[in-house]
């Protein structure tokens, strides 16, 4: 009989020839860039524009002293999202199809039918977000700008090759850098900026604990353990030379070791950039008494009195490559979830006529994101209930997510243990506070 737990510690030895003979290649920065994939995606993607204005209005309000949130979060967020990774390389399945067969239905429809709801006002929030930042920079109609942006995201999802999709969205992360290139034109008090970041300082006052709130539900969002998940699956299904680890055993640690890589890169760079705007909006608009900001446009516009019209221009232009982005992970990760859930074919890498019904709920998704920009609803309201309903669903699903990650029968001999299983239930638990505080936020 094979010893699982054996099995599961032992080691791999990187100096040893693989079956064909061949010796793992050297360490490369091209070869490392190059194996970045669905975490750096998900991790960038998580600075989207509602997440900007979530950042920007913590450092407008409390200053520099909330910036060590982002220290307590990056751990937080490495772990969800690598073991959301793992289930979907070693399962072949996105987290929606694993706990479609292994839990009742009417779970899998609620938890699908929250997501859908909250990333298509995500969408229609953020695809805001881009039209006002764009009219910012070149006047115009905003809502011409929400459309085109729109379109264009979900055609490309429909019409590219997976291969060269993939590419755009890791060239996109590059956008992000806009808002380091913001900070490097602000005049920062670093010592203080530092402190802030180090120190945890906490105040017992509604605006700082809706802003933590805030912050905790931007940074963990369920619809980035579907996506992580999903493109994992997706990601060895294209690939001829791969299939589920839970079949395939050989090659596993090397591919944890690649997971782990690619969610740390990505996870710190969503927070370094997250770090960028929140000192950006203290050194400039906390220290001037601007504090009464809500969106990122609004952010932008307020940088160019103080910060001058450079740092307007790139913090705008910065909205909208994160967009560009967001949008499409926001519309994948709700059709991944809904047609995984619905045991449809699923994939960005399949054609249009071979999952339909995928590339359907896609484009509505994206559809309706748009329409909620012609509604009286306020995007601002829209945002708000949106992080509303992330919260509540996210505790659950990570809870799912737990379990499943420790059943044999989904893991086989890869179940989660360690520092990272513990580092999942703390994540999952620091999650369950934020929603009871929001809760008593709206009691209060």
């Amino acid at each position: 009989m094979t010893n699982h737990k054996a099995d599961h510690r032992k080691k791999p030895d990187h100096d040893k020839p693989d079956r064909n003979g061949k010796k793992p290649a050297p360490f490369s920065p091209r070869g490392f860039l190059k194996a970045l994939g669905p975490g750096l995606v998900t991790g960038a993607s998580d600075d989207d524009p509602s997440g900007i204005g979530t950042y920007s209005q913590a450092g407008a309000q409390l200053g520099y002293g909330i910036g060590w949130t982002m220290l307590l979060t990056f751990p937080l967020m490495v772990a969800i999202q690598e073991i959301s990774a793992r289930v979907g390389r070693v399962t072949g399945r996105g987290i929606a199809a694993n706990v479609c067969r292994h839990y009742p239905a009417w779970m899998v429809n609620l938890i699908v039918a929250l997501l859908f709801v909250a990333n298509t006002i995500n969408i229609g929030a953020d695809l805001a977000a881009m039209g006002d930042a764009l009219k910012l920079l070149i006047g115009g109609p905003a809502f011409l700008y929400v459309l085109v942006f729109g379109v264009a995201s979900t055609a490309a999802q429909i019409f590219l090759s997976y291969s060269r999709y993939s590419a755009v969205l890791k060239w996109l992360t590059l956008s992000l850098f806009t808002y380091v290139a913001a900070l490097a034109v602000t005049k920062v008090a670093w010592g203080e900026a530092l402190r802030g970041i180090a120190i945890p300082h906490i105040e017992f006052s509604s605006t700082f604990l809706t802003t933590l709130v805030a912050i905790l539900g931007t940074t963990i969002s369920p619809y980035l353990f579907f996506w992580q998940a999903s493109q994992e699956a997706e990601d060895q299904r294209v690939d001829v030379r791969k299939k589920p680890l839970a079949e395939k055993h050989y090659g596993a640690w090397k591919e944890f070791h690649r997971i782990r890589a690619d969610t740390i890169t990505g996870m710190a760079f969503s927070n370094l950039i997250a770090i960028s705007i929140i000192i950006t909006a203290a050194a400039t608009l906390n220290a001037t008494g601007k504090t009464d900001i809500e969106t990122s446009a609004q952010a932008a516009e307020a940088l160019k009195p103080i910060a001058g019209q450079f740092a307007e221009f790139i913090f705008a232009l910065g909205i909208i490559g994160t967009g560009l982005l967001a949008i499409p992970v926001l519309a994948g990760s709700a059709a991944y979830a809904v047609g995984e859930g619905r045991r449809w074919p699923v994939g960005l890498a399949r054609k249009p006529n071979e999952a339909a019904a995928f590339y359907l709920v896609l484009a509505l998704s994206a559809g309706i994101g748009i329409l909620v920009n012609v509604t009286p609803i306020s995007p601002i309201s829209a945002l708000y209930w949106s992080a509303v309903i992330n919260g509540v669903l996210a505790v659950p699903v990570m809870v799912l997510l737990m379990i499943i990650a420790r059943r044999r029968d989904v893991m086989s001999k890869f179940i989660i243990t360690g520092p990272l299983y513990w580092l999942g239930w703390l994540s999952t638990a620091a999650m369950a506070v934020c929603v009871v505080a929001m809760i008593a936020g709206f009691l209060i």
